[in-house]
């Protein structure tokens, strides 16, 4: 497979994730999209490390670093919205509370 396949494949992965994390309205479902985003980003670095560019694969080792803290502290976030909610929902998260001035 030529690094322009790859590239086409992460561009195309990373296009329906943007469009999920947009128009979604689950918690859980912007996250996955989140993931399948960073996951695109790796597949594009792959396809550049092909074609020469060896650091790409470095950087990889870092997103998935990145993509595994995020899915620990998004899992957190998300037990606490259902929690106070009763929703994974995003339009249903409470306000933050109005700062009062002196």
């Amino acid at each position: 497979m030529s690094p322009n396949a790859y590239i086409l494949l992460g561009l195309l992965l990373f296009t329906i994730g943007m469009i999920g994390v947009l128009f979604r309205r689950n918690l859980m479902f912007i996250l996955m999209n989140l993931e399948l985003m960073m996951n695109a980003v790796g597949l594009v670095l792959v396809g550049a490390s092909l074609g020469g560019w060896i650091e790409g694969q470095l950087i990889i080792l870092m997103i998935l670093v990145v993509a595994a803290s995020e899915v620990a502290i998004g899992i957190g976030i998300l037990i606490n919205v259902v929690r106070l909610t009763g929703r994974p929902d995003v339009d249903h998260l409470p306000k933050a509370p109005e700062e009062s001035t002196p």
